[in-house]
């Protein structure tokens, strides 16, 4: 009785929790539309907050949906472009700029480039925007008016804005920055209330102190600030920044990455700000922690810290270190990532302080300190979630990588092992060593699980066997293969895939590619690319997907896990 008054509507604030627990599993929510009225009205919003993060989908006419509430002489412009109004909806069933509150200014201009595209070969629009296409300053000016036009759309709607991503990388993003820069200072209401900001700059541009200012003196909502600025960046700007932090109320979580540059003010800011009672997670992305000296002091000042990351940081040396060791309180660790080599002694005092807190880690150091650290780590670290191993050049240290494997098994959850060896010998053996001793130790369900690896039948089939006990969600699989590209050999592997994963459902989303190592130019097969093979792995619900869209962007990972 309770589903069917569910289904009918007569209970709207169950039904809408349950809409609400699908948010992001599109497909889901497509078909909650068609339940009835009621669903649809509830589903709509949550698939329009952030219709531009779809990235990887081929239809971009919500565009066209969006443009439909240009006036009259916004719509004069875009005839002027060659983009006439029978391209437009004649009407839409929601007003669905109204929904929208995630604001990617990248990902905007992107899907403006790919409709672009796709509407040059619909019959409705005139040649000239092909002529247009080609000469690239006009249709740079094209692609910004479109910009232009949905940015306003949006501010007229008055929506309530939840997220906002600057994102400057080129100078095209320059261009579009400059919109943004123009129309949203014009409206402080469109920032007042955002949770979320973060701006990516790597170009200088003229306008950013200025629209750093407009954000501290506009918005004190924000609960995440990610920060990302070159070495290049004026001093005067990490002194701006340090402003939008101190002028925060409830500010939880800060991702910092100034690529070298001088990190004093921002560091000073922690300890003055308002967020000694709120911040939760900080992250260190590219910092080089060299003349640092307030460490201690701000961490001593912060009450609620939940977690620490640090990501490809420069300088951790006996000055950083010992800044750590003379903090009374816990020093929350939770990812470590070194590509460094770090004295031995310094390490071991970093992981005696907090490696009892340690979940995400990758070993990179190109020298023989890897087995030390692997050691180090054995003793000290337990509950590792997140680890990547890469490059071990002899059997002690792939019995060592074995052996932490085990150790922290009831915590691992995603696992990376790559192997690229210069020497066919070399890789052969590592990769029969992991593949023998790996399927066993692994737990029942992992969330990931990526293997670089030069396989041969017998020992990927013992690996299989011995792992048929593990689900794993996500799976990639990249053989490396040396000598020229067979086709009679081409992807002899994937019938044990088949057998051992496919048939039996034990992953999610997989993918798979053979990479000739040697040969020049390099070859590289993608199973998504054999559009057989990829419906067979659905009809056991198996989702193939490119292998480099599958691999994990650590940064990316940590900031939306924290």
């Amino acid at each position: 009785m309770a589903c069917t008054k569910i289904f009918s509507g007569d209970l709207p604030e169950i039904t809408n929790e349950i809409i609400q627990y699908f948010r992001n599993d599109f497909s889901t929510l497509h078909s909650c539309i068609l339940v009835n009225r009621l669903w649809c009205r509830l589903t709509i919003p949550l698939l329009w907050e952030n219709p531009f993060s779809l990235q990887n989908s081929k239809n971009y006419r919500y565009i066209e949906l969006y443009l439909y509430n240009l006036n009259d002489d916004d719509k004069t412009q875009l005839n002027e472009y060659g983009i006439n109004n029978n391209l437009l909806p004649s009407n839409t069933l929601f007003n669905y700029p109204s929904f929208i509150q995630h604001l990617d200014t990248r990902k905007i201009s992107d899907s403006i480039e790919r409709w672009a595209a796709a509407v040059r070969t619909s019959s409705t629009i005139q040649d000239q925007l092909f002529i247009y296409s080609v000469q690239k300053n006009l249709y740079l000016k094209y692609k910004k008016l479109i910009y232009k036009l949905l940015l306003q759309i949006i501010i007229e709607n008055e929506v309530n804005m939840h997220t906002i991503n600057v994102k400057v990388f080129t100078d095209e993003d320059r261009e579009y920055f400059n919109v943004t820069f123009a129309l949203v200072s014009q409206n402080p209401n469109f920032v007042c209330n955002i949770k979320n900001l973060a701006l990516h700059i790597v170009p200088t541009t003229e306008n950013i102190t200025t629209f750093i200012q407009f954000f501290y003196s506009n918005c004190n909502s924000i609960s995440s600030l990610n920060l990302l600025f070159p070495s290049n960046c004026h001093s005067k700007t990490e002194k701006h920044l340090s402003l939008i932090v101190d002028s925060q109320q409830n500010l939880k979580k800060i991702s910092l990455c100034f690529i070298k540059l001088p990190l004093y003010h921002s560091l000073l800011s922690l300890k003055n700000s308002n967020c000694t009672n709120t911040l939760r997670t900080i992250i260190f992305y590219f910092i080089d922690f060299k003349n640092i000296k307030i460490l201690n002091e701000v961490f001593e000042q912060l009450n609620v810290l939940e977690s620490i990351h640090i990501l490809y940081c420069y300088s951790l040396d006996s000055n950083f270190i010992q800044q750590v060791i003379n903090i009374t309180k816990p020093f929350k660790l939770k990812s470590l990532i070194i590509d460094k080599p770090l004295l031995f002694d310094l390490l071991q005092l970093l992981l005696q302080k907090s490696g009892n807190y340690l979940e995400n880690l990758r070993i990179e150091p190109e020298d023989e300190s890897k087995q030390q650290l692997l050691s180090l780590i054995i003793k000290y670290c337990k509950k590792i979630k997140f680890l990547r191993l890469y490059d071990f050049d002899n059997q002690e240290g792939i019995n060592l990588a074995i052996h932490l494997i085990e150790h922290i098994k009831n915590h691992l959850n995603y696992l990376t092992i790559d192997f690229v060896l210069f020497y066919e010998t070399e890789i052969n053996l590592f990769s029969s060593m992991v593949l023998q001793n790996l399927g066993q130790m692994l737990p029942t369900k992992l969330e990931y699980l990526s293997l670089s690896l030069e396989i041969n039948t017998s020992d990927f089939e013992i690996f299989l066997k011995n792992s048929q006990n593990t689900f794993i969600k996500t799976l990639l699989i990249k053989n490396i293969r040396y000598g020229k590209r067979n086709e009679e050999e081409k992807m002899n592997i994937l019938p044990f895939i088949k057998e051992y994963i496919m048939k039996k459902k034990r992953t999610e989303y997989f993918g798979f590619l053979e990479y000739f190592f040697a040969q020049i130019p390099t070859n590289v097969d993608d199973l998504y690319s054999l559009k057989n093979e990829v419906k067979e792995f659905k009809l056991y619900n198996i989702t193939i997907q490119y292998y480099n869209t599958l691999i994990i962007d650590i940064y990316k990972f940590i900031n939306e896990m924290y």
